[in-house]
């Protein structure tokens, strides 16, 4: 008689343990444990399904981040078109995105250089697991790059210049950047177990690189080509401060965007529901790395943001909350690509390095007199190479191994014992977005520029683009009661010994 160990549920084993004449029996327990399996199956492709789907509306929610942030960063006149920008960015993205950069992101089977699968989402849902969810999610992430970069050139661009630059960049040029370090068919991503860059691949779990360096690199391109603003250095070259409208409004736009890096780092996992512990482990699972993900970034920001207050303080003797504002964000940019493999102790040393390469840069753009409201391509770029660099420095041998299996023993983080490899690799993945970038983004801008379509003109910037290009200013500043009213209350002064009646209206 068969042995329990060696049965599987079919009707044929099982009626050798109930007995003779139990077909029906075994028929009908067996046709039970299936449907309850299935049961199963479907409750866990729902629960990553809704876990994912969740994760891209905190996403998407960075939009409004965002345009709260360059809202407040800008003067008052040109608040209506970097509100508008902003949303356009979506927009444009979300067609440009379906259209062709879902496909040339994870379109395989594919080459290593871009895919060719699913344009216009055709053939999703797919066996290769992609569902609308996953789209929905890779959008969000789209225009997160696009956003970026219209920080840059804000407060002197033209208004068909953003709507080209972002068709470009979200249809094309980002796609292409995470095909090589998203995909399986990607030549230097961690999941191609089948040809690893220096046997390790390119760890960047939810874009250092891959988002925010491309979108800092993007936006370095853009305001170089444009320049300055006008006034934002004087005659002698020395900076002169053009401080944005509202403070309130970074503050508000800086917590909008904490709230949705809970799914831009934690939401890269795609899903919750896989174990990685048995028997007594039982407890662990990704669920526990979707939790130390919200950690290691929480640490990374909080750091940076406090590195930054102090650094500041001490460099121009004053507290300023917009400062410490981009500290954070410059943390979490660089915790980004390491989130899911490094302890939380290590964290902390990422926030503290980035808070020191995000005011590093901002003293060279202003050594070099380079202009950019938001500081965008020294806190994405500058900090997300930086988190590249971290990655490779202090990736743990554990969680490198549980984040990406499929490959035992693959190298991990030089601090860490790990040898070289990965910091080979992951200094490749920095030259090669540079040079993709600057190789796309760089002429595009320049094209624009020699058409005449990239800058507004000295008098529309001086007056504002709100006025100029929108048809009015963002806030109303008056309306026609107030222009009825008179122009000021008159009182009769009263001297103190007076025996005359107070002062009337």
């Amino acid at each position: 008689m068969a042995t329990w160990a060696t049965l599987d549920c079919s009707s044929a084993q099982l009626a050798q343990l109930l007995g003779p004449n139990t077909t029906d029996a075994a028929n009908f327990i067996c046709s039970q444990f299936t449907a309850v399996s299935s049961k199963l199956s479907d409750t866990a492709y729902a629960v990553d399904t809704t876990y994912l789907l969740f994760s891209a509306y905190l996403v998407f929610s960075m939009q409004l981040g965002f345009a709260m942030l360059c809202a407040g960063s800008v003067r008052a006149k040109n608040t209506m078109n970097i509100m508008l920008t902003n949303v356009l960015d979506a927009a444009t993205g979300g067609l440009f995105y379906y259209l062709f950069g879902f496909a040339f992101a994870f379109g395989g089977p594919s080459n290593g250089f871009i895919g060719r699968h699913f344009l216009g989402l055709k053939d999703i849902p797919s066996d290769s697991s992609f569902d609308y969810s996953h789209f929905l999610y890779q959008w969000a992430f789209a225009i997160a790059a696009a956003g970026i970069t219209s920080g840059s050139i804000a407060e002197r661009t033209q208004f068909v210049a953003y709507l080209i630059y972002s068709s470009f960049l979200t249809g094309f040029v980002y796609p292409v950047v995470s095909h090589w370090f998203w995909s399986t068919d990607g030549w230097a991503s961690a999941g191609n177990t089948q040809n690893l860059l220096f046997g390790s691949g390119v760890i960047d779990f939810a874009g250092s690189g891959v988002v925010h360096m491309v979108g800092g690199i993007a936006g370095l391109w853009g305001a170089f080509i444009e320049g300055p603003r006008i006034g934002r250095f004087d005659h002698s070259g020395r900076s002169v401060a053009l401080r944005g409208h509202s403070a309130t409004l970074v503050v508000l736009g800086t917590f909008l965007l904490w709230f949705g890096w809970y799914g831009f780092n934690p939401g890269s996992f795609t899903k919750i529901l896989s174990p990685y512990g048995t028997g007594s482990m039982s407890y662990y699972g990704q669920w526990s790395a979707v939790g130390r993900t919200a950690v290691t970034t929480t640490l990374a920001g909080c750091t940076a943001a406090l590195t930054t207050l102090f650094g500041k303080r001490i460099l121009s003797g004053h507290w300023n909350v917009t400062d410490v504002c981009n500290g954070l964000l410059g943390g979490f940019a660089a915790i980004t690509g390491g989130c899911s493999v490094v302890e939380p102790w290590a964290a902390i040393v990422c926030g503290f390095v980035a808070a020191i390469v995000l005011i590093s840069c901002n003293k060279l753009a202003e050594k070099v007199k380079y202009d950019d409201p938001l500081e965008a391509a020294q806190l994405h770029g500058g900090c997300g190479a930086w988190g590249i660099i971290f990655t490779a420095l202090f990736a743990t041998k554990k969680y490198v191994n549980e984040v990406y299996p499929g490959k035992p023993d693959r190298p991990y983080g030089l601090f860490m014992g790990g040898g070289g490899k990965m910091l080979g690799a992951h200094l490749i993945q920095i030259v090669v977005i540079i040079g993709w970038v600057s190789a796309t983004m760089g002429p595009l801008f320049f094209v624009l520029h020699k058409l005449k379509l990239l800058r507004i003109s000295a008098e529309d910037e001086m007056a504002g683009m709100d006025l100029t290009r929108h048809g009015g200013f963002a806030y109303a500043y008056n309306d026609d009661e107030d222009l009825q009213k008179p122009a000021a209350i008159q009182l009769r002064k009263v001297e103190p010994n007076s025996s005359s009646t107070p002062a009337s209206v």
